[in-house]
């Protein structure tokens, strides 16, 4: 029996795949079971990330419910600030006239405190009188 060099080469190419297959085997075998825990992880990631996206789209929600109450209330506040605007402009106005009245009478006081009871009347109320004619016209001019 006698075997053909061609033949002879080609049994010896079969026998070194073979050798090759048996040796890639657990090679294969290990990288397969590696692919499938990656494949795990990977179903793991995609379900926390749909889970956190859903998390993500309702606590958007509430934010964006929250600003919009926010809103409303600060235009609220706003317009209540403009209704009292005028209410603590003229509270202002009061004081400033009653400061002016007190300073006023306190220096009518001073100035006629040696005249007699009817003079210091008739003085304070002309001094009084000129005053308030004085701070009309003041306010006219400012209108």
């Amino acid at each position: 029996m006698s075997i053909s060099y061609g033949a002879l080469a080609g049994l010896i190419a079969a026998v070194a795949f073979l050798i090759l297959v048996l040796f890639t085997l657990p090679l294969i075998v290990r990288v397969t079971k590696t692919m499938k825990k990656v494949d795990a992880t990977m179903d793991s990631v995609n379900t926390a990330v749909d889970d956190l996206t859903k998390q993500t789209s309702v606590l958007m929600k509430q934010s964006e419910d929250l600003l919009e109450k926010s809103n409303a209330l600060l235009a609220d506040v706003n317009g209540k600030v403009t209704e009292l605007e005028p209410v603590v402009k003229a509270a202002a106005d009061l004081g400033e006239s009653l400061s002016d009245i007190n300073s006023s009478s306190r220096r009518m006081v001073e100035r006629f405190s040696g005249m007699g009871i009817r003079g210091a009347g008739i003085g304070i109320f002309s001094s009084l009188v000129s005053r308030m004619f004085a701070r009309c016209k003041r306010r006219r001019g400012e209108d």
